[in-house]
């Protein structure tokens, strides 16, 4: 069945604006997507009609509010082949990275390893530099081809026996490199490493079962995934998390408190200190109701379309410079303009209505590997039409003649 992106569109109240006059043509799904109603339905009857603090009330809007927050919890655990008692609710993508390396990091030595790549999210890269500050620890940077493809032979001869730690993404949020992530988890695992995959970018745009990738930590966001902001999730093997110490202290995270000592809950409660982001899970759980009534393949495959449409478009401008042309990669355009900066080219932009991301991506490191300060960046998600492909198409070719 064809993808019916017109019926999308409907479910998203946001899209039918205006902007400088323009219909909106939103390309900026990779910093944040924008929500459905079914998830702004969600959080607004859970606030008009039966709202409470979790867990700790024995009253029927609390029992009610306590069913719903976990009932998203187990919506959570099933779309990425996980049990509820493995998924931990944080603030979002870059706390639950946060999390695994403040646990983690209180067991590793000076002269331990951690592997990440060159086309790591902050996220992803700030947390270990924390650990190479206050531990010791050696950060090693698995190196990327000048198609931004990871060098998986390098990458291999990194492994070795200080390896402690190997963190990398599902897929870039510049380049849109989509990396072998099962593959990549068996190499780390045959070293003895524990593995952290940043997915904040994979889930949305490839269907994740995290038992047969055998990552020991999955980490992603809910505003990327149409869901709300201030709500991420981190997946843990069972026996990881439970290993793991307290990332935080307060209420709900223990199991009793006296003046002389203090025990901890089980995971994930152990991880979910003081009032947790109740109102942002249910419309988590509500993004991903209304995602999996999707047919997700005909999805990538309508957002893979759009990109080729744009890449075709482009077609000999040779003003343009893409960042990253990885077989497979997901439906992501990074590029740079001559003779104008990325932030121009975005404002610019503006003006016909069309919405890009510019700037480094929160990804300096892979910046500097392509020689650039900043880049601007087109992210195609699964309610942007061929119409708006070609809007795209034609804004960057008149803002191209702004700084001929």
């Amino acid at each position: 069945m064809a993808f019916d992106v017109e019926a999308v569109r409907a479910d998203f109240p946001i899209l039918r604006r205006q902007v400088n006059g323009k219909p909106l043509v939103y390309l900026d799904s990779a910093a944040s997507a924008q929500k459905p109603k079914a998830v702004i339905e969600a959080m607004s009857w859970a606030m008009e009609n039966s709202y409470a603090n979790v867990h700790r009330g024995l009253h029927t809007l609390a029992n009610e509010t306590t069913d719903a927050y976990e009932g998203a919890r187990g919506k959570i655990a099933r779309f990425i082949g996980a049990e509820p008692a493995e998924m931990v609710f944080t603030k979002g993508g870059t706390e639950a990275i946060n999390l695994v390396a403040a646990g983690l990091g209180a067991s590793l030595a000076p002269g331990d390893e951690v592997l990440i790549t060159e086309m790591e999210h902050h996220a992803n890269i700030v947390p270990w530099h924390f650990l190479r500050e206050r531990k010791g620890v050696v950060l090693k940077w698995a190196p990327i081809t000048d198609e931004g493809v990871l060098d998986l032979e390098a990458f291999q001869r990194l492994l070795g026996p200080r390896t402690k730690v190997v963190a990398f993404s599902q897929m870039s949020n510049v380049l849109g490199t989509i990396n072998p992530v099962a593959d990549l988890t068996a190499m780390a695992h045959a070293a003895g490493a524990v593995v952290v995959i940043d997915g904040c970018q994979g889930i949305v745009h490839k269907s994740v079962d995290v038992k047969t990738i055998d990552c020991d930590f999955y980490a992603f966001s809910g505003h990327k995934l149409y869901g709300p902001t201030g709500i991420g999730v981190l997946y843990g093997k069972a026996e990881r998390l439970a290993a793991l110490p307290p990332y935080q202290g307060g209420g709900e995270m223990i199991g009793t408190v006296t003046m002389d000592e203090i025990t901890f809950a089980d995971p994930p409660h152990r991880f979910e200190a003081g009032t947790p982001p109740i109102l942002e899970a249910i419309g988590l759980g509500a993004a991903i109701d209304w995602l999996s009534d999707l047919d997700r393949s005909a999805a990538a495959e309508h957002e893979h379309r759009l990109y080729a449409r744009v890449r075709e478009g482009l077609a000999g401008a040779n003003w343009l410079r893409v960042l990253g042309e990885a077989p497979g990669k997901g439906a992501i355009l990074s590029f740079t303009m001559d003779g104008a900066h990325a932030h121009d080219v975005a404002q610019i932009l503006d003006r016909y209505g069309v919405a890009v991301r510019a700037g480094t991506h929160c990804a300096e490191p892979l910046m500097r590997r392509f020689g650039v300060t900043s880049s601007a960046r087109a992210s195609f998600a699964l309610y942007n039409t061929e119409a708006e492909a070609d809007a795209f198409v034609e804004a960057l070719t008149r803002t191209q003649a702004f700084f001929a």
